[in-house]
């Protein structure tokens, strides 16, 4: 633990972004055990009421007091990133090391999906298929959609990463001390890319999150879900920006923000430790 924060002194981007991060953590877990979620639902209060000591965050049209929106539609827009990440760099990490390490035939049929699905625009697609399947979407149908275009770029990104890998020494040794394909992978090369991949997975978390909002906003994410994305969506339905309800907005875009800001610098400080010359430096 010493050494851990010793290290976390010296790269101030993970140090940054872990108390953000930790910090609305924080005031989350204080939210959830205090705030009473059954006031996310509509008509909980009085409509259109500004912030207040009995409603901190006012409420919206529907009555919904927002501060147990809040509360409630924070877990429910990282559940939508975390899945779609996950399951997205988990694709494009088998596809980038089959492709990488045993090139060929495998490598050039990947590489050529890839680079054919990276051409398209992957929100118009997004709201393609969200809008054809509106009536059935949940926060993990939601994931999967953003998910089924999140695995291209981490498939070239990690296809270069074991082009270069794969001739170095220590996998020449590895093959003459007799591992086959699987066990050079497993234990060579993976443990290798670690560093890298936590980098990518919280990359792809952001990426995720931020498709995820951005489909919302346009009114095609789950309606019943109190999710920030479908927050914001309902403040300009209702006009809420023209009718000076600052309350409504305002929110959700800070909690966006922070929450952003704090991905990007733990992003930041993870590539410093995958990333040897960031590290020398």
């Amino acid at each position: 633990m010493r050494s851990f924060f010793a290290y976390l002194g010296r790269n101030r981007e993970l140090a940054m972004g872990l108390v953000l991060l930790g910090g609305m953590l924080l005031l989350w877990l204080i939210g959830y055990f205090t705030v009473d979620l059954s006031k996310a639902n509509p008509l909980s209060a009085m409509p259109d009421l500004a912030p207040s000591t009995e409603y901190p965050l006012g409420t919206d049209t529907a009555g919904r007091q927002l501060l147990a929106v809040l509360i409630a539609g924070i877990p429910k827009t990282l559940e939508i990133g975390l899945i779609a990440g996950t399951v997205g760099l988990l694709i494009g990490t088998i596809l980038g090391f089959l492709a990488g390490y045993f090139g060929g035939a495998v490598d050039a049929i990947i590489r050529g999906i890839a680079d054919v699905g990276l051409t398209v625009p992957a929100l118009a697609v997004l709201v393609v298929v969200a809008s054809v399947i509106t009536t059935l979407l949940n926060p993990e149908t939601m994931a999967l959609i953003i998910a089924s275009l999140a695995w291209m770029y981490p498939t070239r990104t990690i296809r270069s990463q074991v082009l270069t890998l794969r001739e170095r020494a220590f996998v020449e040794v590895a093959r003459l001390s007799g591992f086959n394909h699987f066990e050079i992978i497993f234990k060579e090369l993976l443990p290798n890319l670690l560093p890298y991949l936590a980098a990518s997975f919280v990359g792809a978390v952001s990426a995720a999150v931020l498709a995820a909002i951005g489909l919302e906003a346009l009114g095609l994410g789950p309606q019943t879900e109190p999710t920030l994305g479908m927050t914001i969506f309902w403040s300009i339905y209702y006009g809420a920006l023209l009718r000076g309800m600052w309350w409504w907005w305002a929110p959700p875009v800070a909690i966006i923000i922070l929450l952003f800001i704090g991905l990007f610098l733990v992003s930041a400080g993870l590539d410093e430790i995958a990333n040897p010359r960031l590290r020398r430096a």
